[in-house]
């Protein structure tokens, strides 16, 4: 594949996101990805242990989802892949573990009270026969999942939380078993195998409530699809399932109802709340030829919309998609818990068998040491650790996607706290992006000829100016000729035929290339840069060489926030940079309106993506926001590539972030999201580091029983999550 693209063609890939069942902590993790990345045709697995899925990229045709199944059953799990609708699976066992839960607890609860008067009395209250009673269900039928799990670990050569509790309980068990074959009738260990079980039952039903909880995001996106949709056939409204919508139906949307699909608005006006897509609290005007999205919501008009993507190809189904993945992304910081939750469970089973033959050479007794080696194995499970990065970059993204930030990596959501310069493209960018016709100079003296003769060419640009150009030509009620070629100069201009006539549009390189003197009209365009305009020579060939006929210029507005946005950056020590292929005139005459900002002009496409890597030497750490064409190899080239949302797919494909509302001062609130995530990620590996060197030693000295450490063990996960899921709070300003 390398081969391949390093000879300039492209070598398909594809990317399968598939729902597993069976994973329990960060170890599950690491040995899920070892077997997905030794699977031939696998170019790259990241498994997410909040969200319980699979990313996995394959060489398309040397790879299947058939293959990536077969590898994660033998590795021990269960596994489907992702619905074509995005659904994820669902979770069909979730009513059954409740219920063996609510029987596990209700028969270890008399143990609870058997302890208690033990201690008091020193008698027992529960009989031997009876203790073993209400164990062994516990044991055999609600702990199936631990010994199952332990088993398909331990066959893969590997190890998990499963063998630790499995290991716990066996040894419980059956020591309570021995004691009472000896005729024993105190201090039996039928509570600890039953309570231990029950204890880390309810751990884990309290995380999976709160890990389903980190998915929150995209359930609330997913809850945006209407479920069925009012097509128009000849006038007469049908309601039909929103799966049933093709491309090119005309759908009826009534006040307050949401829009099924993206489209385009053939009649009607309204306001659209698209707050859920964008983060955009106010509704927008929507009118005739304007684009809606699926999902959004209609204001107070009929609207009548013919539907252009329909299903995964949707924006919304393209927005899931992100977060989805996004979320199964890793943290820098947590490949260096992998390795050391990849580790941590051999080197628990180690220690606890160092634990029994250390409390046997210090003489103490059999049972003793091995409800201590016991204790030491429950408390021991690494799941905290295994949850506190990934919990943590789950929410934070849920809660950014919910203000309109979109990040596509968990790299970028941590390099975006630590950005010290943010270039900004400026047309599109840190100005509105539409501009207007302002000036048209003829040196004939007959403007409305020189607009249809520059309208006319620009009929094949996707330029936002030349856009500009056609659209004041139709509003002046002049008609455009035919285009017969059309060939853009990128970084100077575009070359047109017309008939028999070759314009030239473009800046003062483009008419060097073609030996046209701009003197005549060179005042003129200093004049309108140092306003911040834009101006195109226009030349024309026809059966003589290029001649100089006049010039179109176009102005532009600043986004009302953008100077707010980049002293806000200044203010955290961000230094701001505008990157734009204008002249140097025009960029500075918008530099000075936006304070304190350093200019790079005069820059053509193809040199954007250098000017990034100039800027990042000596390690210094750069974001790139821009929104076009032309801005995708510099986006790609960032450290964090930031797309405005209206910009081309191309942009957003090559970033690391998309802002689909539009809202500039989202670049900062991108930063502080970084920040709070970060923390939110220290807090959690300091409470799951914590908790292990407080409490493995506290195991090893014998100072806590298997029952304490199985609810220890739960309480500890439960906090990791809980801790996470507050950054649900988190806002964008």
């Amino acid at each position: 594949m390398a081969a391949v693209e390093d000879a300039g063609y492209e070598a398909p890939r594809e990317e399968i996101l598939l729902d597993v069942t069976g994973m329990t902590c960060a170890a599950c993790v690491a040995r899920l990805e070892k077997a997905l990345n030794a699977t031939p045709g696998v170019m790259s697995a990241r498994v997410s242990l909040p969200a319980e899925t699979a990313d996995v990229t394959i060489a398309s045709g040397l790879a299947s989802a058939a293959d990536l199944v077969e590898a994660i059953e033998n590795a021990g799990f269960e596994a489907k892949p992702r619905a074509a609708d995005g659904k994820a699976a669902e979770r069909s066992g979730e009513q059954r573990e409740t219920w063996t839960l609510v029987a596990a607890m209700a028969l270890s609860a008399p143990f609870l009270v058997n302890m208690a008067y033990e201690i008091a009395t020193g008698m027992p209250l529960l009989a031997p026969w009876l203790q073993l009673i209400l164990a062994t269900p516990v044991f055999f039928v609600a702990g199936a999942r631990f010994h199952i799990g332990a088993y398909k670990a331990l066959r893969a050569g590997a190890a998990n939380m499963d063998v630790l509790v499995s290991l716990g309980s066996i040894a419980a068990f059956g020591l309570a078993l021995w004691r009472m074959a000896q005729g024993h009738t105190h201090h039996l260990t039928f509570e600890a195998a039953a309570l231990v079980i029950a204890f880390v039952l309810f751990g884990k039903w309290l995380e999976a409530r709160a890990r389903r909880a980190t998915g929150g995001a995209v359930a609330a996106l997913a809850a945006l699809r209407p479920p069925v949709a009012r097509i128009l056939d000849n006038g007469v409204e049908t309601e039909s399932p929103v799966d049933a919508v093709k491309a090119g139906d005309m759908i009826a949307v009534r006040p307050g109802e949401r829009i099924p699909a993206d489209g385009v608005i053939v009649s009607g006006r309204s306001e659209i709340d698209e707050s859920m897509l964008t983060g955009e609290s106010r509704p927008v005007a929507r009118g005739p030829g304007d684009e809606v999205a699926g999902g959004s919501v209609n204001g107070a008009g009929r609207l009548e919309i013919r539907a252009t993507t329909v299903g995964s190809a949707s924006r919304l189904s393209r927005i899931i998609r992100l977060v989805e993945r996004a979320q199964s992304s890793k943290a820098p910081i947590q490949h260096t818990v992998d390795k050391v939750a990849s580790v941590f469970v051999p080197a628990v089973v180690a220690l606890a068998v160092a634990t029994f033959a250390g409390w046997r050479l210090a003489g103490g007794d059999f049972e003793t040491a091995l409800v201590n080696a016991i204790s030491l194995l429950v408390v021991s499970c690494p799941c905290a650790l295994g949850l506190a990065t990934p919990a943590a970059v789950a929410v934070g993204m849920g809660a950014g996607a919910r203000s309109g930030i979109l990040v596509k990596d968990a790299s970028a959501l941590d390099l975006a706290r630590k950005v010290q310069t943010v270039v900004f493209d400026k047309t599109g960018t840190l100005t509105i992006g539409h501009p207007v016709v302002s000036d048209i100079v003829a040196l004939d003296g007959d403007g409305l000829a020189l607009l249809r003769l520059v309208a006319s060419a620009e009929q094949g640009s996707e330029h936002a100016l030349g856009r500009a150009i056609v659209s004041r030509a139709r509003q002046d009620g002049v008609d455009l000729l035919a285009l017969d070629a059309f060939e853009a100069k990128p970084g100077r201009g575009l070359e047109a035929r017309l008939g028999q006539r070759l314009v030239h549009v473009g800046n003062r390189a483009l008419m060097q290339d073609i030996a046209v003197d701009v003197a005549p009209l060179a005042m003129q365009a200093e004049q309108i840069e140092a306003k911040g305009g834009t101006a195109f020579f226009v030349a024309l060939s026809d059966e003589a060489a290029p001649r100089l006929v006049g010039l179109v210029a176009t102005s532009d507005e600043l986004r009302p926030e953008s100077a707010a946005t980049l002293e806000r950056l200044r203010a955290l020590g961000v230094k701001p940079v505008m990157l734009t292929g204008d002249s140097d005139a025009v960029a500075r005459a918008f530099a000075a309106r936006l304070g304190n900002v350093d200019v790079v002009a005069g820059v053509p496409p193809e040199g954007k993506a250098a000017e990034i890597r100039r800027l990042r030497e000596g390690g210094r750490i750069v974001g790139m926001v821009g929104d076009g064409v032309n801005d995708a190899p510099p986006l790609a080239e960032a450290d964090v590539g930031i797309a405005m949302g209206a910009g081309s797919e191309t942009a957003l494909e090559a970033a690391s972030v998309a802002l689909p509302g539009d809202d500039l001062a989202k670049v900062v609130s991108l930063i502080d999201l970084s920040q709070a995530t970060a923390r939110k990620i220290r807090q959690n590996l300091f409470l799951a580091f914590a908790y292990n060197v407080i409490m493995i030693p506290a195991a090893a000295a014998g100072m806590l029983s298997p029952v304490a450490a199985g609810a220890a063990m739960a309480a500890s996960s439960v906090s990791v999550v809980t801790n996470a899921l507050l950054l649900r709070r988190w806002k964008a300003d």
